[in-house]
């Protein structure tokens, strides 16, 4: 392993973003700990699967807990021992969590705090928490940097997201804990949660369904293939926020395509990689959508050495034929 990490703990080890992530550490050598809940958000057998995914890759130790559970937690780390913590988990969904301000306040920002101290105490050497582009909200500014300070949050899982940002550079600053905190732009490809519109459009397209299109397709996402994402998370855990003496040793990067896509034009590419026709179901706005994401990763690019190198075009090809692998699985084990 690169710098000297080689005991690693990453929470949400079994979700979308961080069983890739953890298939990418277990071929590097690491010594894994993935921790998950397999919180009925989605549904569970999918994590299960990606478990086993990343099982099939190489060893790794596996504890089914709650990060709201600090007993558990502090077991986890005494066990592990990590150098090194990757934070994943997480409360994911601006719509839903309109309805559950509290939940999301208690597992994104609370839980979050406490992971913090674990790794503090446990005298881990980096912390890398996986922020959201969701935090920029509707600023005037285009591409988002992670130098803006004129965020506008509009929906609670964007300001609990941005509260455990401040809450790791808290710590950091408090106690020297080195953090790096990735703020992920639209993330897609295999194994991508079904609620995601990529997934989601994707199914619904398949079976000849109606795809709601909401307020007037013009809102504009920087679609980020998970492959690049990978890439960006395992550099950041490289990565040394070295300061001047009395700064924090705390860093903030953009993860994102730099390459916004308007809704209507997602719908049509997904049209042209699965050769089906979408029928379009126009739909009001949503609350809490901004209107557009784009990422400046100048910063990444420059102190990352990130790259992000998969087209819309090839990361769309890419999950329409996961998707159809699964989905013969599925059937095949229905059928078994």
């Amino acid at each position: 392993m690169s710098a000297g990490y080689e005991r690693i703990v990453v929470t949400g080890g079994a979700g979308f973003i961080g069983s890739h992530v953890a298939e990418a550490l277990v071929r590097r050598g690491a010594q894994l700990t993935l921790v998950d809940n397999f919180d009925p958000y989605y549904a569970p057998p999918a994590k299960r699967a990606n478990l086993e995914a990343v099982r099939r890759v190489g060893s790794i130790e596996f504890r089914e807990a709650d990060i709201r559970d600090t007993a558990a937690m502090r077991s986890v780390f005494a066990a592990a021992r990590p150098q090194a913590v990757i934070h994943l988990a997480a409360r994911p969904g601006v719509r839903p969590s309109f309805a559950a301000r509290e939940l999301y306040e208690q597992i994104n920002v609370v839980a979050t705090r406490h992971l913090l101290a674990c790794a503090r105490d446990s005298g881990a050497g980096q912390f890398v928490f996986g922020s959201s582009s969701s935090v920029y909200g509707d600023s005037s500014r285009r591409p988002f940097s992670e130098e803006q300070t004129d965020l506008q949050p509009i929906s609670p899982y964007a300001c609990t997201k941005l509260a455990a940002e401040q809450a790791a550079r808290e710590i950091a600053a408090r106690d020297g804990l080195p953090v790096v905190c990735l703020r992920f732009f639209t993330v897609y490809g295999a194994r991508q949660r079904p609620d995601l519109a990529i997934h989601k459009f994707t199914a619904l397209i398949e079976a000849g369904r109606p795809v709601p299109v909401f307020g007037d397709g013009s809102s504009g996402r920087d679609y980020t293939y998970i492959d690049d994402i990978v890439a960006g998370v395992l550099a950041a855990l490289e990565y040394s926020p070295a300061r001047a003496p009395g700064e924090a040793p705390f860093e903030i990067f953009n993860l994102g395509n730099a390459n916004p896509v308007r809704l209507d034009e997602l719908v049509a590419r997904l049209e042209a990689a699965t050769g089906k026709r979408a029928v379009r179901d126009p739909q009001p706005a949503q609350p809490g959508d901004v209107a557009l994401t784009w990422a400046d990763i100048s910063k990444a690019w420059r102190l990352l050495g990130y790259r992000p190198e998969t087209r819309l075009e090839q990361g769309l090809e890419r999950f329409v034929a996961w998707y159809r692998g699964a989905a013969a699985e599925r059937t095949m084990a229905v059928g078994a």
